[in-house]
């Protein structure tokens, strides 16, 4: 007898549907990466071509696809490792209060470079 359709979606994925569920997420955000990465460098050289104002957009959304990756990271590492003896836990956390401290450092920086864009001389 066939399975109802409704169970068969409901079921959890197996381990190769999830090796293949991360790499096809690996392999989606190495592309936005390299996407930003290029609309970043093509907004510099149209920059110093033409002399015109600089879009900040894909420096921002790249720092964020980045930060957004390195925090998730070390979350998850941490929340794996949280309750084995064996494991040296504060290294994650370490790293999760330097990206938190990289990542006030980036905002000001933002908002300095907002600021100044407002400021016409």
């Amino acid at each position: 007898m066939k399975k109802p359709f409704r169970k068969t979606l409901m079921r959890k994925p197996d381990e190769m549907e999830r090796q293949i569920t991360a790499r096809a997420q690996r392999n989606s955000y190495l592309f936005l990466v390299c996407a930003l990465l290029l609309w970043s460098l093509y907004e510099s050289i149209e920059v110093y071509t033409r002399h015109g104002r600089l879009n900040p957009l894909p420096c921002f959304l790249l720092v964020g696809a980045v930060l957004v990756q390195s925090f998730s990271q070390l979350i998850l590492t941490r929340r794996a490792v949280r309750d084995d003896e064996d494991s040296y836990e504060t290294g994650p956390l370490v790293k999760i209060v330097v990206l938190a401290c990289v990542l006030a450092c980036v905002a000001a920086g933002i908002a300095a470079a907002v600021v100044l864009m407002g400021v016409h001389t």
